[in-house]
């Protein structure tokens, strides 16, 4: 491993403020290296595929496991195209099985030389590439591991090269998490902000907070029902002509609810064009379709733990 080119990768990632501009960085920044055949890492994730996962028969909880997601490199039989895809049979291993998935769980790194018995997962395509050396990181951040590195090289790795990658592994880990956590706040401004919003359209609304006015039947009857469902986890159907007060029910069963703390979203669904319905109520993340200059949390995402009013 060429130690220059481990500081200039992480120099490259360390302002990043996406994850995926980290993951994907890693990758081509190791695969630029003439030796490295193929650089991947993986991530634990949740099981997203395990009807169809080639090592489910060695998964023991088929409830977590590693996911590829990120990948780079050239083949010397077929240059074009490169080693880019996050699909195949080792796009997922379970914790604790195989090379990647032992990395995983014990936190230990891996330097393996052609030779040694059972590395080679495809004995074939590493005679073709002319595969060396495996060697596998354990990306650690405070304790916690983050994901795994791992390399396929044309050249041994000598102990002192590797030393650099456990080195430039600690630096990528440090990457991966602040980027995170970027994204985390970016999230939660983004959140407050719609949040914001609403507590200042819910000032606007001209309302009675303080109770229905009127010792009617039909209204004490109205009562009793807001009074006998707002404890309970139900969804509602509120039906009344306009200016009978539905939002105002609405806002009784929130205040009446264990979800009073959180957040009452109002939402005019008349005002949403058809074709945002899905990113105005779900979110979408930037560059999902033209327009999307940023990430935006959803109207489910923004009532979590409160009441959303259609």
């Amino acid at each position: 491993m060429n130690p220059n080119l481990l500081q200039s990768i992480s120099l490259d990632i360390a302002a990043a403020r996406s994850v995926s501009v980290v993951l994907k960085g890693l990758a081509q920044g190791l695969a630029a290296d003439p030796a490295i055949v193929l650089a991947r890492i993986w991530v634990p994730l949740p099981g997203d595929r395990c009807s169809t996962c080639f090592h489910r028969s060695e998964c023991p909880t088929h409830v977590d496991c590693l996911h590829l997601v990120a990948s780079d490199g050239a083949s010397r039989i077929d240059p074009e195209p490169r080693y880019t895809s996050l699909d195949g049979g080792f796009s997922r291993f379970p914790l604790g099985v195989r090379k990647i998935g032992q990395i995983a769980n014990t936190g230990k790194a891996l330097n393996l030389s052609k030779g040694q018995a059972t590395w080679a997962a495809k004995p074939e395509w590493i005679k073709a590439e002319g595969i060396q050396s495996f060697a596998g990181q354990p990306l650690i951040f405070q304790g916690k591991v983050l994901g795994v590195l791992a390399i396929f090289s044309r050249k041994f790795i000598p102990e002192e090269d590797f030393h650099w990658l456990r080195t430039f592994a600690d630096h990528a880990a440090v990457a991966i998490a602040n980027a995170g956590a970027f994204e985390e706040v970016a999230k939660l401004k983004e959140q407050l902000e719609q949040e914001r919003d609403y507590l200042r359209e819910e000032v606007r609304v001209d309302m009675n907070r303080k109770g229905f006015v009127g010792q009617s039947p039909a209204l004490a009857q109205v009562l009793r029902q807001v009074d006998l469902v707002a404890p309970t986890a139900a969804n509602v159907l509120i039906h009344g002509e306009t200016g009978t007060g539905k939002e105002h029910v609405a806002t009784m069963l929130h205040e009446g609810s264990d979800r009073a703390a959180g957040p009452m979203v109002r939402v005019n669904c008349a005002s949403i064009p058809r074709e945002l319905f899905e990113s105005e109520f779900f979110g979408h993340k930037k560059g999902a379709f033209t327009g999307a200059v940023q990430d935006r949390v959803g109207k489910f995402e923004i009532a979590d733990g409160g009441t959303l009013f259609l």
